[in-house]
This record gives structure tokens, sequence and C-alpha cells, in this order.
């Protein structure tokens, strides 16, 4: 790191189900400018969080988002937990700006959603199995494979699929739950849907206007804590 470095924290569950259970853990640190450039990546690969936001501008949502290995312009539940952080934190933001672009965010009930393109999504090798049970059976991704998405109906008249997302070429083993493959399988079968993916998530999908996605989901906080190096 080029300097010690003391923030606040905020940790946050993205995508739960509920019962407030579950969801893919971000976390963000909404004073981000104060966090030098050169240090983010560091900090993104010591918390291990599958992404970690840096928001630069509250008043505007513009933030970054870092994997344990790498930046990304898009990703699906660093927005929608950051967008939801920001609300309750009374920032009442229309749109949220990421790298890849802006992103309409808007509360129904108890859903966090955003608008989306698939376009803005890293690439993913999305395979349909033949159940959900070939997905769960799953221990590691095909050899090789460094974003591997497989998916299978648990209820197609239903519209619920079973998924899990297996991503080590961004340093994560197997994300619990992945707002951005949502934008894509949302962007591939144009319909609603309600994804369960990792050990209970739910994110919950259906298609915008003009080619977009919108994906939402319950996001609950954990804690508000320092971090220092």
């Amino acid at each position: 790191m080029s300097a010690s470095v003391s923030a606040e924290l905020h940790v946050l569950r993205v995508f739960a189900d509920a019962g407030g259970a579950h969801g893919n853990p971000l976390g963000v640190f909404l004073d981000g400018s104060a966090v030098a450039e050169a240090d983010r990546q560091a900090i993104a690969a010591d918390l291990g969080f599958s992404e970690t936001v840096f928001v630069d501008d509250a008043a505007t949502g513009r933030f970054r988002i870092f994997t344990p290995a790498a930046e990304l312009p898009f990703a699906g539940h660093p927005t929608v937990g950051t967008a939801w952080l920001l609300h309750q934190q009374g920032r009442r933001v229309p749109t949220v700006h990421p790298p890849a672009g802006e992103v309409t965010t808007w509360t129904e009930g108890p859903l966090r959603w955003i608008r989306a393109r698939a376009a803005w999504v890293h690439p993913i090798h999305v395979e349909q199995l033949a159940d959900a049970a070939a997905v769960d059976a799953l221990d590691t991704p095909p050899s090789g494979d460094g974003s591997y998405y497989p998916w299978a109906w648990i209820d197609e008249r239903m519209g619920i699929v079973r998924s899990r997302y297996f991503v080590p070429s961004l340093g994560i083993g197997e994300d619990e739950a992945t707002g951005a493959a949502a934008v894509v399988m949302g962007d591939l079968l144009g319909r609603p849907i309600e994804i369960h993916q990792g050990r209970g998530s739910i994110l919950h999908v259906r298609p915008g206007p003009d080619g977009t996605v919108d994906v939402g989901g319950r996001c609950v906080l954990d804690e508000v804590r320092p971090y220092s190096t």
C-alpha cells in the first residue's frame, strides 16, 4: 500500500432471502475518495469480499468496484447494495454511476432495484444443465473455465431458476449471488424470473425498457466498523 489507510467500512448482504438470511456480502466505503486509488485493489484483496465498493461522490452516486483480483466497470450486487445504502443514508439518488454507465435505481416494497445492460457485464460462460440437482452436484467449474455460471429450471412455468457461479478469474471461488449474471439471464430468457443462487440467495429479474434488464433484491446491513492498515 502507498500509505496507511483508515476509513469507515459498511458491510452488507445483497440479495438476502425473505427472512433476511443469506445474500452476498459487500464492503462499501462511503467516503471512498479518502482512499487512494493505488490502495483500492489491495484493500479489496485484504477484505476478501467478492466485491468492495469505493464511493467517490455520494451526492451523485459515483463509485468504483473491485473484486479481490480486478476492477470491474459494472457488477450487480455492488450496484444494488450501494444504491440501497445511499438511500438508507438519506441520499435519494435516482441514478448511480459505476464506470460502465448511468444506472437507474428505485425501491419497490422490500426490494431495491437497478436497471442495467447485458453489454456491461464481464464475460460469463452460461450453461443450462438438466436439472437443479445437476447444478447442486458441482464442486468446481470445468477445467480451465474461469467464469462459469451453470443454471437449471426449478419451475419453468413459474420462472424459478437454480444457479451457481464459479469465477476464479476474478479471485472468487464461488459467488453467493451475482447480479451481473442475473442481467445476462434476464437478457437471455427475456421474461421475469426468480433466481435461487448459492446457499439461499434470491434475485428478482424482469425485462426493462429499450433492451435493459431490471434486477432487484433485499439488502441487510450487518455492521459498520473502522478499517485500517
